[in-house]
């Protein structure tokens, strides 16, 4: 069944849609985007127009089809150590801490498909010692999470891991998995993955000594980054850090933490 080419009209539908849903400002030049993630779904419920597919979404009577669109129009690509100064501060930071007792605890508050808390917990596996530590991944895509927890990545995603890192906490695909890698066991149990929208009120996740939220908030406006930053700060512990993407500021956004490098924020005490 052929489907309507999307309508200025419509494409404002879904603008206003994902606005609403998670915050994310959505530029009109991302027509074609909308397009190419959302046909398949048209022709999955046999729909003509994207007019009909937001009438569906808009019933109530479809969650795990809002749930998919939601996904579909969220997800960006990542890569291991992505922006390596935010890993390079996070081995000197855990190299300080890693003769205390009580567990030091991170959050990648937007993890996609796990690239980055596993890159995390590369770096703490190799400089905490003794000390305990655990990582938490959340992301509003249940699909990108699925894949997280799978921990099954192409070799060619796993180019940046450092080589040393690669050959301890990787193990190489044989049979049906060659030219992937699988993240170690001993690693993947220290990670935990769940769905947190940043958009909304967050549940209990206790306190951290990191967290990343990174290349996410330039899909936000200032007001929408306000909130969220707001939100995800009261879950810092005093004298801990907050990392942003290189290509983001916090600059007329909080006042609650002090940049001491770039992209990189301190919380006070």
């Amino acid at each position: 069944m052929p489907v309507a080419p999307i309508s200025n009209a419509e494409f404002a539908r879904f603008q206003r849609f994902i606005f609403e849903v998670a915050g994310i400002s959505m530029a009109d030049a991302k027509k074609a985007l909308v397009t190419g993630r959302l046909s398949k779904r048209l022709a999955v419920h046999e729909l003509e127009t994207f007019g009909e597919y937001f009438s569906l979404l808009s019933t109530g009577k479809h969650p795990d089809e809002v749930q998919m669109a939601v996904d579909l129009l969220t997800t960006n690509e990542t890569y291991f150590f992505r922006e390596i100064k935010h890993f390079e501060f996070l081995r000197a930071y855990a190299l300080k801490e890693r003769c205390r007792v009580q567990p030091f605890r991170i959050w990648s508050a937007a993890s996609s498909s796990g690239e980055e808390a596993y890159s995390m917990a590369m770096v703490l596996a190799d400089c905490m010692q003794t000390t305990p530590w655990e990582i938490l991944g959340t992301d509003i895509s249940t699909r990108v999470l699925e894949g997280a927890r799978r921990s099954l990545y192409s070799m060619e995603r796993g180019r940046h891991i450092p080589q040393e890192y690669l050959k301890r906490f990787c193990r190489k695909g044989t049979g049906q998995h060659e030219g992937y890698l699988l993240i170690e066991r001993s690693l993947r149990s220290k990670v935990s993955f769940r769905q947190v929208n940043l958009n909304a009120a967050l549940p209990e996740l206790g306190q951290f000594d990191v967290i990343f939220l990174r290349n996410v908030m330039i899909y936000f406006n200032n007001d929408t980054k306000r909130q969220v930053v707001a939100r995800v700060i009261e879950n810092i512990k005093p004298g801990g850090y907050f990392c942003v993407g290189h290509s983001e500021s916090l600059n007329d956004i909080t006042q609650a933490v002090q940049m001491v490098a770039p992209a990189i924020y301190k919380k006070g005490i």
